[in-house]
Order: C-alpha cells, then structure tokens, then sequence
C-alpha cells in the first residue's frame, strides 16, 4: 500500500515521541491503530461491496440472457404446436368432407388391408376407375 521502509517509520516514532510525549505516546499509537484498523474495515467493506455489485450485475445479465433464451424457445415451440394444430384441423376437415366408400366399413371379423391409393379414392373415383 505505502512504500515506507523501517529507516522512514524509525524517524516518524521519534519525532511523534517528541511532540506527544512519552506520557501520551502509548495512547497516541492506540488510538492510531484503532482509526488504521478502522480505516482497513472500511476499504475491505467498500471493496466487498463493490465485488457483490459486479456479481450481482453479472448475474442479472446472465438472468435477462436466460430469459432471453426460454423466450426464444417458447415461441418456436408455439409455433410449432400451432402449425401441429393447423394440420390435424386441415386434416380433419378433409376426411369430414371425403364420404366413406363401402370398403372402409367392414365386419367385426373379416380382414381388410388396402393400400393407401384405393382407401383415400373417393366414390366417383372408383366410379372412372372401373371399366
């Protein structure tokens, strides 16, 4: 902190005990201990505090990013979920409009497989499809 070497501390003790006294030196030196112990607190604090404001500013720059990022990811997902909702609803519009053929309703115990082109065929379909 201050670049004072013994020989500089030797001359500041000896010229305090000239203009204090050896009565009140002791009481002198107590009480600058208190106010250097005091001021070391203070600059400590002051340097703590300082350190707890820059984390604390790291930490709700690190929180707006977060909130930033779930932001982002909660309106991709919406959209996503949007676009889901808009096909199953434009898929069930179309089936509620395309009548069943008589090939789709079959009895409880018969086995009926047809391929993915004669099932979505709609009835005047099957109707230029025959000969």
């Amino acid at each position: 902190m201050f670049d004072i070497s013994f020989f500089e501390i030797l001359i500041i003790s000896v010229i305090a005990l000239i203009v204090v006294g050896p009565e009140r030196l002791p009481q002198v030196a107590r009480t600058l201990g208190h106010l250097i112990s005091r001021c070391r607190q203070f600059v400590y604090s002051v340097r703590t505090d300082i350190h707890n404001e820059i984390r604390m500013e790291e930490l709700k720059q690190m929180h707006h990013t977060m909130q930033e990022t779930v932001h982002s990811i909660e309106d991709s997902v919406r959209k996503e979920v949007d676009e889901i909702k808009a096909m199953n609803k434009s898929e069930s519009q179309e089936n509620a409009a395309q009548p069943h053929s008589a090939d789709t309703h079959s009895k409880p115990g018969t086995d009926t497989k047809t391929t993915d082109s004669t099932s979505r065929q709609t009835p005047s379909d099957h109707n230029q499809s025959s000969p």
